[in-house]
């Protein structure tokens, strides 16, 4: 609720602040171009005057003319070198906005992103500061000239008659006051916008990424069908928005211009009773004038206000969201000894997915954990990497509480391969080359020789030098799991944690990722996670993971012998594996 009290300055000083001499310079310069812009107005009033005068030199009218143009050069000038700075120190501030942003996802736990799809952290990250860009950068310089200036043609006003001047100001109260029936609500009606483009964003990722499924099992109709609900529901909302403010809007931009419609009366019969001079009547009918431009100016930024403070509460939602606590001094790590100590963990306030889990992973072991899907298995894993705090109970590294370890040393420690691993939209080369940044060519050759990815990355069109795609999709999924491998390998971290790594390979891929594994693993800690129990029948501890609990753990011929649980898993492995042979 305080973060809803803050203003936006308030929300986003901290990157606003060392931007503040920008953003000055450019209101200062602002001010001076607006200033600039009513010397046109004042010399057209002087030149009006000598006319009607009766004056024909053109030596007299000339120096006007001359400085009518002088005023406009600077105003551009000035509008110009303004736009300049301001525009620089407002990149500057998006561009500390977005790294904030990117360091605090580095801090924060995987749940956060389990709780926000795709979709809405991308209408956050490019959208919603993209739209800052033209407030911030027009906003305060502009809004700030186009409010002193017409104060100073105002004081003139009643310097030349304040009978006039406040003439002059009679359909200005009006104007506003049908500006503001736009604003009605429009806190409420731009969060409500935020909320619809992202639920549009995230259907549009969703049907994208799916397209694949959706086509598999002739589910269009029903997919497109709910992409369409959203399109039409984003275009519904402005069009009902847009109706419901339009005929304030319009009505307010009828009456602000006709200030002359004030002017020109009053003055004609001020002008006739003989209190008001021709000379002035003149000035103050061209003045009036150029009051209107800057205000209408300002009453394009009264929406601008709502809009930024719901963005800037957007974002410091984010950038205040609740981190993994951990310190930034290395720590001396003796051994790579794992244990948990009746650990409990749900991934929110309802849901308790583990249940007091006490285990023990020695240095230079081979512990693997096996039970159903959705079993919790993936979770201890997850918990040992870091990804998530514990709800309750711990897990030592060394002896060493694992929220006590820095993350990046922790990162070091240990190799995670999953059976959904991401490449990024790179060479094959820099995909590897990711486990150690340091590596050479020749390095990441050989890393993936010994990973058994050699052949197939050299009948590639570009070899090493391939794009896999966005997410690696331009390989299949054996391939990016053997990369996945050789980037884990070419990490050479003491603790690996191989999470089903070999879920998409098929038996001959599966016999060159074993091999693989067996190079990466020499002499390190394996926590694995293996949905084929025949692979991880030599582990030194198998580990059966049930609801969330430790149902039993042993060697392999123990749990046969003395785990009902075990033995039905390795029964329906050995039919299922028979079953292919067969088919084979």
């Amino acid at each position: 609720m305080e973060q809803k009290k803050q203003s936006f300055m308030q929300a986003l000083d901290e990157f606003i602040r060392p931007n503040r001499q920008g953003y000055l310079f450019s209101v200062l310069t602002s001010i001076l171009g607006v200033a600039c812009s009513i010397v046109p107005y004042i010399c057209a009033g002087q030149i009006i005057t000598e006319l009607i005068q009766g004056q024909t030199s053109v030596q007299k009218i000339l120096p006007w003319v001359l400085f009518a143009l002088a005023g406009y050069f600077l105003k551009v000038c000035f509008s110009n070198l303004s736009t300049s700075l301001s525009h620089k120190a407002t990149f500057s501030t998006l561009e500390a906005l977005r790294k904030a942003m990117v360091e605090k996802w580095q801090r924060v736990s995987m749940g956060y992103f389990q709780n926000n799809t795709l979709g809405s952290l991308k209408t956050s990250f490019v959208d919603r500061i993209d739209s800052m860009e033209p407030i911030l950068a027009h906003m305060f310089p502009e809004m700030t000239a186009n409010l002193l200036v017409p104060v100073a043609i105002l004081i003139y006003l009643f310097l030349l008659d304040w009978r006039m001047a406040l003439i002059s100001l009679i359909v200005l109260p009006i104007g506003f006051a049908l500006q503001m029936g736009c604003m009605k609500g429009f806190a409420e009606k731009y969060k409500e916008q935020i909320r619809i483009t992202k639920k549009l964003n995230t259907t549009l990722v969703e049907y994208v990424n799916g397209i694949e499924v959706i086509k598999a099992f002739n589910q269009s109709a029903t997919s497109y069908q709910k992409f369409t609900d959203a399109v039409n529901e984003n275009a519904a909302f402005y069009v009902n928005w847009m109706h419901d403010t339009q005929k304030y809007m319009a009505s307010s931009r009828a009456v602000m211009p006709t200030v002359l419609a004030t002017v020109l009366p009053f003055g004609v019969l001020f002008y006739l009773q003989g209190s008001l001079s021709a000379s002035a009547f003149v000035m103050i009918m061209i003045l009036s004038l150029g009051i209107i431009k800057p205000l209408l100016a300002v009453v394009d930024y009264t929406d601008n206000f709502a809009m930024l403070g719901t963005i800037a509460g957007e974002v410091r939602t984010i950038l205040d969201a609740p981190e993994l606590i951990r310190p930034a001094q290395e720590i001396k790590i003796t051994d790579t000894a794992i244990s948990l100590e009746n650990v409990r963990f749900h991934y929110n306030a309802n849901t308790e997915v583990l249940h007091g889990i006490d285990l023990n992973i020695m240095p230079g072991t081979v512990t693997a954990l096996v039970g159903a899907s959705g079993s919790g298995k993936s979770t201890i894993a997850k918990l040992i990497a870091g990804y998530w705090d514990v709800t309750d109970g711990s897990i030592k590294l060394g002896n060493i509480d694992l929220r006590n370890i820095p993350a990046e040393q922790l990162t070091n420690l240990i190799a995670y391969v999953s059976q959904d691993n991401f490449l990024f939209d790179d060479t094959i080369r820099e995909n590897i080359r990711m486990g150690n940044p340091n590596a050479t060519d020749q390095q990441v050759e050989q890393m993936a020789k010994a990973a058994g990815c050699d052949e197939f990355i050299r009948e590639l069109p570009a070899g090493y030098d391939t794009k896999v795609g966005e997410s690696g999709g331009q390989l299949s999924g054996g391939e990016r799991q053997r990369i996945a491998i050789a980037r884990a390998m070419m990490k050479n971290a003491p603790i690996i944690i191989l999470d089903e790594a070999t879920a998409y390979a098929d038996v001959e891929n599966e016999a060159i990722m074993q091999e693989a594994i067996a190079k990466l693993i020499t002499g390190k800690t394996l926590l694995v996670i293996a949905h084929r129990l025949s692979t991880i029948t030599d582990a030194d501890n198998i580990v059966v993971v049930e609801d969330g609990k430790i149902a039993a753990q042993g060697q392999h011929s123990y749990l046969l012998k003395n785990c009902d649980l075990y033995r039905k898993m390795w029964a329906a492995n050995q039919e299922a594996a028979d079953e292919k042979e067969a088919v084979l």
